[in-house]
């Protein structure tokens, strides 16, 4: 059996579990061809962006289980879940992918609403009188 190479990306709400396999470089998420589940070109580069900087485009057979949060948040997810596990299955990759500021987990969440006033930083209107 060839080998798998397995990592876990999260960014905000949204989790992504990444499987690699040695193949012709077909990506699903979901179940769904990526084309399907990111309809746009900008979008889907984001998620090849890993694979250009590792220069190892269409040598990797994708599965990809992404939940939670927005499409953004689970692109950053599915990011930094192929980054982690090319970086298993080529540790001289490292150097490129942290270059690229791929590995590092974007700690960015939404702040939660505080007691007494309407959103996280929004005050209540003042009035002088």
């Amino acid at each position: 059996m060839s080998e798998t190479y397995s990592a876990t990306g999260r960014r905000k709400t949204a989790t992504a579990r990444v499987t690699l396999v040695p193949g012709t470089g077909q990506i699903t998420i979901n179940k769904r061809p990526f084309e399907d589940y990111f309809g746009t070109l900008s979008l889907q580069n984001k998620v090849l962006h890993p694979f250009q900087t590792a220069n190892v485009a269409n040598q990797f057979d994708v599965t990809i289980s992404a939940v939670g949060g927005g499409v953004v948040g689970q692109i950053g997810a599915i990011q930094l879940g192929i980054a982690r596990a090319l970086l298993k299955s080529n540790p001289d990759l490292k150097e490129a992918l942290r270059e690229d500021q791929l590995l590092t987990r974007d700690p960015r969440k939404k702040e939660r609403k505080k007691p007494g006033q309407p959103g996280a930083r929004k005050r209540f209107q003042f009035s002088k009188r």
